[in-house]
């Protein structure tokens, strides 16, 4: 038997320690979680994008009494920036989260679906796109999505 280690680089940041770009962008993610329909959960999930043109895009989670019909933030961010933009590379994503009253104090991050979507978006552009997490405490930040998603499905596996 042989093994192999991954390792993911992960920075930790005060929100005050971000550029104001970055601020900016969590921001709209945190003002995002306000339009959310989570009459179900109560967790109010909000995401913004950052185009390579510098536009600012949100959305939020979308919940459905039939569970599994309900879409999460990252998702419904991308699928309509993808559409309405499709010709425009996302530089970064801004997940954040409201529940009992608060911003959570623990960093959430995409749920397995929606990182196999982000990776497809950054393979699509053939760029990496940074991940910001936020919650009180701090903020998680990689890189890029294959940070998030080791050993990932993609395009290439279905042409071999």
């Amino acid at each position: 038997m042989r093994e192999i280690n991954l390792s993911t680089k992960i920075g930790v940041y005060l929100l005050e320690e971000c550029s104001e770009a970055e601020k900016k962008l969590i921001g709209a993610a945190k003002s995002a979680t306000k339009n959310a329909y989570a009459p179900y959960s109560g967790f109010s999930v909000g995401a913004a994008v950052l185009l390579e043109n510098g536009a600012i895009i949100s959305g939020n989670n979308q919940e459905n009494a039939a569970y599994p019909s309900g879409l999460c933030a990252e998702r419904t961010t991308v699928f309509f920036t993808n559409a309405s933009y499709p010709g425009l590379q996302i530089e970064a994503i801004a997940i954040a989260a409201w529940h009992n009253g608060k911003f959570t104090d623990e960093v959430i991050t995409p749920c397995g679906a929606c990182r196999q979507v982000l990776l497809e978006t950054e393979n699509r552009f053939k760029a990496p796109m940074r991940v910001l997490m936020y919650s009180e405490e701090g903020i998680y930040v990689v890189e890029s999505v294959k940070d998030l998603l080791p050993l990932s499905f993609g395009d290439e596996m279905l042409k071999g």
